[in-house]
């Protein structure tokens, strides 16, 4: 582990983390919200830094990417940890608990990224888990895969703080962000996080010029009104209608049992996203 970026030391040896906007207050010996940041003695400490959980080499389209170097792979990995609780969570095993890991430095990534070149490997991609928790770790990851000449690939709920994320940036080629619904109480009161926060990422990013696609996991009685679906692609559509939409079908997991989602309600958003954007495409189907 690694002292952390973006925090605040207080009184009584408390913290202030500041990476996301939970803004979690962290007594000595305790973690964040997000289970990976830790206080230990009045100092904020980054405790996934390089714990690998997750490694391997991806077709591009998994991410998913349909409108960023098709055909290609990305070597993919994941630490642990995530600042949202979404019930119906799809990687909780690696998101709310703690896996086995395998420590490895920002070098030993690139250099098995530069050993992948010859399997069409690309860059690297930030995945799995919630990245951005991991937030020194995927920076010094960012910085030396840029300067070897490959690319970066963001896999994330967008939920970051706007200083890290301006920080992040111009190190980012292409991100997925996951917009989890387009209602603020189902953000907050479902999912732990807000629905402002995550508009924000997509709009600073697409507008620094990072390649953006958005995901959208279809999630039966919480965010699969066609009305609310439509007000999301209404806001995709303003910032572009270039920017390529992902609707996936949600499976059971974790603590949400409902069904599967329905395929017919699939078809239907999908023709509703047509209405105002160029791309868009089914997952999990």
């Amino acid at each position: 582990m690694i002292e952390a970026l973006y925090y605040v030391k207080k009184e009584d040896k408390r913290v202030l983390c500041t990476l996301c906007p939970h803004g979690c207050r962290i007594e000595p010996g305790e973690y964040g919200f997000c289970m990976a940041r830790k206080n230990i003695g009045g100092v904020l400490y980054s405790e996934n830094y390089g714990k690998i959980s997750s490694l391997a080499l991806d077709p591009i389209e998994k991410k998913p990417f349909n409108r960023f170097m098709p055909g290609s792979y990305v070597l993919s990995f994941g630490m642990f940890g995530c600042n949202m609780n979404c019930p119906f969570c799809q990687n909780y095993r690696i998101s709310r608990t703690r896996p086995p890991v395998e420590t490895m430095t920002a070098e030993d990534i690139v250099q098995i990224a530069e050993n992948t070149k010859s399997r069409g490997n690309i860059g690297v991609a930030y995945t799995y888990n919630e990245p951005l928790i991991g937030y020194e770790f995927v920076l010094d990851c960012c910085k030396k895969v840029k300067e070897s000449g490959m690319k970066n690939i963001l896999v994330s709920n967008g939920f970051l703080s706007s200083k890290p994320l301006e920080e992040l940036i111009p190190y980012v080629d292409a991100a997925n962000i996951d917009l989890k619904c387009y209602d603020q109480k189902t953000y907050k009161d479902t999912i732990g996080g807000e629905l402002k926060v995550v508009k924000n990422t997509v709009k600073k990013m697409f507008q620094a010029g990072v390649h953006v696609e958005v995901t959208m996991l279809i999630v039966p009685d919480v965010n699969d009104r066609p009305e609310e679906f439509e007000e999301a692609t209404e806001f995709l559509a303003e910032l572009s209608c270039e920017i390529p939409l992902h609707i996936s079908r949600y499976f059971p997991a974790r603590m949400y049992d409902k069904p599967p989602t329905d395929i017919r309600l699939m078809d239907r958003l999908k023709k509703i996203a047509e209405r105002r954007l160029r791309y868009v495409y089914l997952g999990n189907v």
